[in-house]
């Protein structure tokens, strides 16, 4: 998740369920499989120290924590999703602050700097940039993930075209860095040295699609132009969940959505 504009908007981000229902429903199909890749590529040392930054509930910390790692901080901007994160792994150092201006002292310097699905949401990109840059020891390797397109995936594609229908136009900021080059841009421009940028690829499968769609659809609509009232938005909600389900219908096998992702993946010292 984003330290500075959450994946989901902030109307349901901060309410006390919500954390549990992304730790539940998103972490395991969505977000464990590319933290996972992301691990493996950071070539970890038992002496390293490493920071997930826009940690969400902590799945990427969770995984170094288990690989042995001298230490792991979490970093995220929501206290919700820092108190699931807390009662999953309570042997992580879990902090809250900005991803603009994060909690580090000029003496805390990591080896291994992760940020997953964080970038594109945060509000100061150039200064998010520059604060990963600023707490990479020397040496040390910055390991980013962002979305591709959304033309690029299906599913996603038409879930959006399905709540356009209904709420208008949607900036969607979870695609923000589709363009390979805008990331390796931003983060050479924070002083970053032999960025290199690929395109991975991973298939989901979330088990109740239903679900997923609605979570979905909370998204979009957070994300559009329209203003809306509290009643307006939760009745919004079920139309467009209701809508999205009939346009993933050639992706689900039974009540499971199956759907390929892609990303780019952003490695930089």
């Amino acid at each position: 998740m984003s330290a500075a504009q959450p994946v989901l908007p902030a109307y349901s981000m901060n309410r006390p369920s919500f954390p549990r229902l992304y730790e539940r429903s998103l972490v395991e199909p969505l977000f464990h499989p590319w933290a996972e890749l992301l691990i493996e590529r950071a070539d970890l040392a038992p002496t390293m120290r490493v920071i997930d930054v826009a940690c969400g509930t902590g799945i990427v910390a969770r995984l170094a924590y288990r690989r042995g790692v001298a230490s792991v901080v979490g970093v995220d901007v929501s206290a919700p999703m820092l108190e699931v994160a807390r009662e999953i792994e309570p042997r992580v150092d879990w902090r809250e602050g900005d991803a603009a201006a994060l909690p580090f002292g000029p003496e805390e310097r990591f080896e291994r700097v992760f940020c997953q699905q964080g970038l594109q949401f945060f509000a100061n990109r150039q200064a998010a940039a520059a604060e990963l840059r600023r707490i990479t020891a020397p040496g040390g390797r910055l390991l980013a993930a962002v979305w591709r397109a959304a033309e690029e995936m299906p599913v996603f594609e038409a879930l959006q075209r399905a709540a356009e229908r209904h709420v208008g136009s949607v900036d969607d900021q979870r695609y923000a860095f589709g363009d390979a080059g805008a990331l390796e841009r931003l983060l050479s421009a924070a002083g970053f040295a032999d960025v290199r940028v690929e395109q991975a690829s991973l298939v989901a499968r979330f088990t109740d699609g239903a679900e997923f769609v609605r979570m979905n659809s909370m998204a979009l609509i957070g994300m559009s132009s329209a203003l809306l009232e509290e009643d307006e938005r939760e009745r919004l909600v079920g139309v467009v969940a209701t809508d999205g389900l009939s346009a993933v219908r050639p992706f689900l096998d039974g009540e499971t959505l199956v759907c390929e992702l892609r990303s780019n993946i952003a490695v930089a010292r």
